[in-house]
């Protein structure tokens, strides 16, 4: 199971995206998106987000 970005409390640090060692996070449009096929469900996204914005999908 990957992981979301939940966009409403996502203030667009990122942290998660620098901190992803599978390069599964990206910007699009100023919103950060994960992409289920890179993920890896390591949570180390979830540590350093400072918002609690990356939840489980």
């Amino acid at each position: 199971m990957a992981y979301k970005i939940i966009a409403d409390d996502c203030e667009a640090c990122g942290s998660c995206m620098d901190e992803c060692e599978h390069e599964a996070i990206s910007e699009v449009d100023g919103t950060y998106v994960i992409d289920p096929d890179k993920c890896e469900e390591c949570g180390t996204c979830i540590d350093v987000c400072p918002n609690d914005a990356i939840v489980e999908e």
